[in-house]
């Protein structure tokens, strides 16, 4: 491995690839067409992200349920205010638009105002009877205020099923098929049938109409996730371009640097093609990604191009040198990077693991087009203009490593005491972490879907889907009237929860049957007794319909029941005590030695999947920290050097934990992600400065302030360069209409710019308190690779 990574084997690489030009150039054209080839098997999401393993019991809970009742997730509900519906006219359009929905062929069925079943007792045939409320448009108002009247006090079966209880908004219920839902079908049914129509209606009417439902929210979520890859790699390459062009001042390096990041991802593209993996919230990141990662690897290398042209003006020699004193440095920089993304595939977590198993790949292949691509096309260009390299010579460059190297010499109690004072704040912060199990706060708040959810959520008392699976243990075991009571005292427990809306199973029916068994007297609506059953029960064994709702509440055998809420969004802790007093209820009505109840649906899943995620990530960060510990003490050869280096890189992590608190961003999937990103990206500055150190040491003869204050000078431009584009390149996921992306954006901005404070003010600072504590020949040894090449003269 030594002699893998020795100076000789990078004098080899420069000359492979310098000797090498049109093979390589071919080369990486060739893959970059071979990789666009795999862009048409790109494909986005259709479900929701599953953060749970799948022989996770939550999983195989949620699956059993599916197995019995099919997909949950299959409601696209419309709403309507009454006030919006000013006539008979305005009503009979409403109802137009759930017959003409209930044409297609991805619809299963609709419940409407248009076509609202209602069970009448037939005297005469001695059975129930099914007919439609409405048979055909009204056609005066006096008829609408008559259906109003009928449904709003005469029929409490459809009481927050098609009106709401609190100010009777009225809604239309399409259930669509379930074998469309987690497909393509349904995206093409919501944009290209579902959409235009209500706009069109909305447009041509005035009615405002309100569309959610969990497959319509999936949907036009997962198109916004397509609609910002653009916007996001456009802003990251302008953002990034521009910085590099105002520190270089030169339209060809910046040319030469963009061309670099587009075929970097371009390769992204096709990898994800490659691996058949779906673009998700997260890996829908990675290209953008690629671009704020690869361009500081432009920066070192074409900044080392010019410090080169600016000594000697021999061409051949700056490059051979760019890639030789270059190069090792920047891979090692790219490993811990990739390291800190690799981490997330030993999460267990599909969603993280396919992120991680992309970003990593991409990293190390953007370091290996970096390194190939910018020196064989300076090769072919003339030498820089002296205009080119004025920014070497920037003043007020260095005027900040000068006030860097003040601080250090000066002020070294200060920065301690400040360090010290920021992480007890950031210990205080951290405590007042919140958790988000969310499904909907990520969502971009100011599309019009997530104020309909909000609608629909004041409306009905929620809109995420939690399902209650009672098995009786025994055939038609659902139907038995003691199991009936105990199913209605769990729904009115559910009722009394504020956080839940009204429920939906068969108990609604059986009330509606014996409601109907009294000529519709809304009073009789109530479970039936005994000797009513006894009456009733003919009735529906004569009965040659059902009211098609409510077949899915029961299973073909009778053996199992299904409770259907929904739930409003709220934070995690409040979520997990609504659970735990759900639970409490379900084993005081149905004793474990008789029943067996499963609570599950989405929204616990995702809840569950989220303190999964946290657990699994805090191993996560632990590996990654372990792994570049290792690194540091494979290439440094000292323990102590090992515990200086990782305090500048773990303290810029709590900071933001500590920030995460004060200013209320919860811990959720997308925000428990920068921890590991910035660890594997600051520790790059940490490598950069202690390599520089090593080598000043050794010129130095062991002198230690001498040493510190020379890696200081050399590599603080660099980092700051660095940083800064790091900075500006992750604030532009700021821009992003999702609220966890905001979040992972600013955050890791922000622990980069920490980070880069520390390494350059805290890591000195220790290195000159510690001294021959660390800095000595016996503690700090030889390292395992030649990370910095010898200067030019030491070389010749």
């Amino acid at each position: 491995m030594h002699k893998l990574f020795s100076f000789g084997f990078w004098n080899y690489v420069a000359r492979l690839i310098l000797r090498n030009r049109i093979t390589i150039l071919s080369a990486v054209i060739l893959i970059t067409i071979a990789l666009a080839t795999q862009w048409k098997y790109m494909q986005f999401s259709h479900t929701e992200a599953n953060l749970l393993p799948d022989d996770h019991p939550v999983n195989q809970e949620y699956n059993e349920f599916l197995s019995l009742f099919g997909e949950e997730g299959n409601l696209i509900i419309l709403g309507v205010e009454q006030s919006e519906l000013k006539s008979y006219k305005d009503f009979n359009t409403w109802n137009a638009i759930a017959d003409s929905l209930a044409t297609f062929n991805e619809v299963d069925f609709t419940l409407s105002t248009a076509d609202l079943p209602e069970l009448v007792k037939n005297e005469e045939a001695t059975k129930f009877e099914i007919r439609n409320l409405i048979s055909e448009p009204l056609t005066s108002d006096e008829q609408f205020d008559k259906f109003k009247t009928k449904l709003f006090t005469d029929l409490p079966f459809y009481k927050n099923l098609i009106y709401s209880e609190k100010d009777s908004v009225l809604r239309t219920a399409i259930y669509l098929k379930k074998d469309v839902v987690n497909t393509i079908e349904r995206k093409e049914f919501v944009l290209d049938d579902l959409e235009p129509m209500i706009q069109r209606i909305s447009e041509e009417q005035g009615i405002d109409i309100k569309v959610s439902g969990m497959p319509y929210i999936r949907t036009l979520n997962a198109q916004n996730i397509v609609d910002e890859i653009g916007i996001f790699l456009l802003a990251a390459l302008l953002i990034t371009s521009g910085i590099f062009f105002f520190f270089f001042r030169s339209w060809r390096a910046t040319f030469i640097s963009i061309v670099t990041v587009v075929i970097g991802v371009m390769w992204a593209f096709g990898i994800l093609g490659l691996l058949r993996y779906e673009i998700t919230v997260l890996t829908a990141l990675i290209p953008p990604l690629i671009i704020v990662i690869g361009i500081p690897n432009c920066i070192f290398l074409i900044n080392k191009y010019q410090q080169e042209i600016k000594k000697h003006g021999n061409q051949a020699k700056s490059l051979q040198r760019v890639i030789t004193k270059v190069g090792n440095a920047t891979l090692m920089t790219n490993i811990t990077t990739a390291s800190g993304f690799a981490t997330f595939i030993f999460t267990d977590s599909t969603l993280l693991a396919e992120f991680g198993t992309v970003a990593s790949i991409c990293i190390i292949s953007i370091f290996l087009i970096s390194l190939m691509v910018i020196p064989i096309i300076y090769s072919y260009l003339p030498l820089p203009k002296d205009r080119h390299l004025e920014h070497l010579r920037k003043q007020w460059i260095g005027g900040f490593v000068d006030w860097m190297e003040r601080m250090v010499r000066n002020y070294r109690i200060a920065i301690y005491i400040s360090s010290l004072l920021v992480l007890i704040a950031s210990i205080i912060g951290i405590y007042q972490i919140r958790v988000s199990g969310s499904l909907i706060e990520d969502m971009p708040k100011g599309k019009q879907f997530y104020k309909d959810i909000k609608f629909f959520e004041e409306s009905y008392n929620g809109i995420m889907p939690l399902e209650i699976l009672v098995d009786t243990r025994r055939k038609e075991g659902v139907t038995q009237a003691k199991n009936l009571k105990k199913l209605n005292k769990l729904e009115e427990h559910i009722i009394e929860t504020p956080e839940l809306s009204r429920p939906l199973s068969i108990v609604s029916l059986v009330k509606y049957t014996k409601q109907a068994f009294y000529g519709g007297d809304p009073e009789f609506y109530d479970l039936p007794s005994s000797n009513e059953r006894l009456f009733i029960a003919p009735l529906l064994e004569n009965n040659s319909g059902d009211i098609g709702l409510m077949n899915s509440y029961v299973d073909s055998t009778g053996r199992y029941a299904r409770i259907t809420t929904f739930m409003k969004d709220m934070g995690t802790d409040r979520m997990v005590r609504v659970e735990e007093n759900l639970q409490e209820e379900i084993e005081k009505v149905f004793p474990a030695d008789k029943y067996d109840v499963l609570l599950t649906g989405k929204a616990l899943v995702f809840q569950k999947g989220t303190n999964y995620l946290i657990n699994n990530l805090v191993l996560s960060l632990s590996l990654a920290i372990v792994l570049i510990a290792l690194f540091m003490a494979w290439m440094f050869r000292s323990f102590r050097m090992i515990l200086v280096s990782l305090v500048p890189n773990l303290l810029p992590l709590l900071i933001t934990a500590g920030l995460m608190g004060y200013i209320g961003v919860p811990i959720k999937p997308s925000t428990i992600l920068v921890f590991s990103i910035a660890f594997g990206i600051s520790v790059d500055d940490t490598i950069h400065f202690l390599a520089k150190y090593r080598q000043e040491l050794i010129a130095n003869k062991w002198a230690i302030k001498k040493s510190v204050y020379g890696a200081l000078r050399e590599t603080g431009v660099s980092m700051f360069y660095t940083s800064i584009v790091l900075f500006f390149g992750f604030s532009t996921f700021t821009i992003s209409s999702f609220g966890g992306t905001v979040a992972l954006g600013a955050l890791v901005s922000a622990t980069l710019l920490f980070a880069m404070l520390a390494n350059l003010l805290l890591l000195p600072s220790m290195l000159l308190s510690l001294e021959r504590n660390i800095a000595n020949k016996k503690t700090f040894k030889k390292p395992a690779m030649q990370i910095i090449a010898k200067d030019a003269d030491e070389e010749e």
